[in-house]
């Protein structure tokens, strides 16, 4: 299993919102739904992304992520900031300006705007995950990446167009797994992207010593991995993987290995009802009192009492 698909099994859309708008220049919309990850698709017409006072340019066909709970606006006119024709909120309902309901700019399942016919036609998706496996990727992204039409090459973006305009049973689970499709799809695009900043667990994955050496780690991080169980994955010499990883991913093999196997165990603690000895075994430590000894090193809080700050929060 390489690296990304086995963060990506941990990042999963539930209950994801969906919505197309569509409307003529000059318009803009507010979003303000605190989520984990947004998706702004452009299927006609020109847009750009305002966050922070930054503009990203969003061109017919392109697909941009943007990262993390902040607010932020697309709009057809950057130098003018139009009055936004509704605000997204973190409860998934739509707001006009003046803060009601936005029923007047309704214009049919999951569609918004001013009419059919519009010059400009956005695709939405938002959703927010937690957890410490999430932490990981999300941390290593920009806070808005765009992927243009040409370095596109999936085809999912239709599929989720077309299904955003329906409404039958099981139709959310559908968006929610299609969204997740198009979500891989960019940021899969937007790493073989020349001058994208992708995390060094990505692109050590397809280095063919190094690349081995995670794939093993992320396959069975509850094996007793040594530095030369590894290194045999890899069929290199301790010496080799452990210079050759740390230069990729700049830390050790055994380091990256511990810092994963303790992303997973806050996640288990978090998502399941396993106690502390069963999730020690799950990650590859031999009792709850191990485990407990490198989580407080690394997160400053036993697992028992990480588990009850959650469920408190």
């Amino acid at each position: 299993m390489d690296a990304l698909t086995d963060v990506l099994n941990h990042i999963r859309s539930s209950g994801a919102l969906l919505g197309r708008t569509l409307a003529n220049p000059p318009w803009s919309a507010a979003f303000e739904e605190q989520a984990s990850l947004s998706l702004v698709a452009m299927l006609r017409g020109d847009a750009w992304i305002i966050d922070d006072g930054a503009a990203h340019h969003l061109a017919p066909r392109t697909v941009a992520v943007v990262v993390g709970p902040a607010p932020f606006s697309v709009t057809s006119d950057p130098e003018t900031s139009p009055e936004p024709l509704y605000v997204q909120t973190e409860a998934g309902v739509c707001l006009d300006a003046a803060g009601n309901p936005a029923d007047s700019i309704a214009l049919g399942t999951r569609t918004c705007g001013t009419q059919l016919d519009a010059d400009d036609v956005m695709l939405t998706g938002s959703f927010t995950v937690t957890g410490r496996v999430a932490d990981r990727l999300l941390s290593a992204l920009p806070r808005v990446l765009v992927v243009p039409q040409a370095a596109q090459r999936m085809a999912a973006l239709e599929l989720l167009e077309a299904e955003t305009l329906r409404d039958e049973p099981g139709q959310q689970a559908v968006l929610d797994r299609l969204l997740d499709l198009v979500l891989v799809g960019a940021l899969r695009d937007w790493f073989a992207l020349p001058g994208a900043k992708s995390p060094g667990w990505y692109r050590a994955s397809s280095d063919p010593i190094v690349g081995a050496a995670l794939a093993a780690i992320h396959e069975a991080p509850h094996e007793p991995w040594t530095i030369e169980l590894l290194a045999r994955q890899a069929h290199v010499s301790r010496a080799t993987l452990a210079r050759r990883f740390t230069d990729l991913l700049g830390e050790p093999p055994m380091s990256y290995l511990t810092g994963w196997r303790l992303c997973v165990a806050a996640d288990l603690l978090e998502r399941g009802d396993a106690t502390v000895q069963e999730v020690a075994r799950q990650v590859g430590y031999s009792s709850a009192y191990a485990l407990s000894t490198a989580f407080q090193r690394e997160y400053g809080v036993r697992p028992s009492r990480y588990r009850r700050s959650l469920t408190a929060a």
